[in-house]
């Protein structure tokens, strides 16, 4: 059971994004898994395929507060966090209890139950950085009282919980720092550089880059990092601490944009506006731990991954034009409707 198939997985946050990604591979890999989610962030409509599924089990909860009762598990994954500066800047002391409170709650968990837990982790814990590329040995350089410390610090807190956990001999435990990730299941809204680049490419609205466009992110299709992290939690032995999972091919976001409007073919503009506080000006992983430990890289190129993710949000933003002349049509058939005298 430990490192075959038919293991009990509990992944928290397997809703969004990531998470809705990785629990189709633990199926897909024959094991049981139940996604644990708030739908803060994560979205139903990401699962609904599952929906038959004998071997999966969705349990809406938020790790903040205590958690319902649960199957035991094998591994306990915890994705849980709303990961796009719109979305935790929105409710921030709710953004920091959920990387210290819950991480501290599933890590109970993990512990009750004998299981193996990793923590995703952020490139964010490097802040601003002054070395490049980050290695997991860099220490970070980051804001502790600024718009993105309750991201920032939150994982950090999350992550020092993790190896106290280990240090104390009450859990096994893995971290993940996952760098810039995209693809299928992002939501349009997120506020991050690729879903909005190609969603306002694909309306043909301006597309937004904030500060000079000289500042530099490293691109990982969410089907590698699934398998990065998979290939994580399957690790037996020692770690050492972190590992960067993330494509060390540095591109700058000026450069990204122009990937963008090719693909498309969208005759966008490009508008400019001031960078964010605290926004990192470089963005790049050593994965020299992830090689060496994993057997892991990349393997997607950008512009495979760009189209997958260009098909899906051309689905995401036709839904939304066709919800919104749906709503227009009602709006004016309730308006032109004849009104009953008083």
């Amino acid at each position: 059971m430990k490192n075959g198939k038919g293991q009990h997985v509990l992944v928290a946050g397997g809703a969004g994004f990531i998470g809705s990604n990785l629990c189709d591979a633990l199926i897909a890999d024959g094991h049981r898994v139940v996604c644990l989610d708030s739908f803060g962030t994560g979205r139903k409509v990401n699962l609904d395929h599952l929906a038959r599924e004998p071997r999966f089990e969705l349990v809406e909860a938020d790790i903040v507060e205590p958690l319902p009762k649960l199957p035991r598990a094998d591994r306990v994954f915890n994705l849980a966090c709303a990961a796009s500066p719109p979305h935790y800047q929105a409710d921030p002391v709710h953004t920091m209890m959920t990387s210290v409170v819950g991480t501290h709650r599933l890590l109970a968990k993990a512990e009750a139950d004998g299981a193996r837990f990793l923590q995703a982790s952020t490139s964010e814990v490097y802040g601003d950085p002054e070395i490049h590329p980050q290695a997991e040995t860099y220490w970070g350089n980051v804001n502790p009282t600024g718009p993105r410390a309750c991201y920032d610090e939150g994982k950090r807190a999350a992550e020092t919980l993790v190896f106290d956990f280990e240090r104390a001999g009450r859990a096994e435990v893995r971290v993940a720092r996952i760098f810039n990730t995209y693809g299928p299941r992002m939501r349009a809204d997120d506020g991050r550089v690729v879903s909005n680049a190609v969603c306002q490419a694909l309306r043909g609205e301006d597309i937004t880059v904030y500060g000079s466009g000289q500042q530099t992110r490293s691109f990982c299709f969410v089907s590698d990092l699934v398998d990065g992290l998979t290939r994580l939690m399957s690790h037996d032995g020692p770690l050492g601490g972190p590992v960067n999972l993330g494509n060390p091919t540095e591109m700058t976001i000026e450069e990204l944009v122009a990937v963008v409007l090719r693909l498309t073919g969208s005759l966008s503009e490009v508008v400019w506006r001031p960078l964010p506080v605290d926004d990192p000006r470089r963005r790049r992983p050593d994965i020299t731990r992830a090689r060496e430990l994993l057997g892991w890289a990349p393997k997607v190129p950008l512009e495979v991954g760009l189209k997958a993710s260009i098909a899906w949000f051309a689905k995401e933003v036709g839904s939304a034009k066709d919800k919104a002349r749906r709503g227009a049509k009602v709006a004016g058939a309730t308006a032109a409707a004849p009104r009953s005298a008083p």
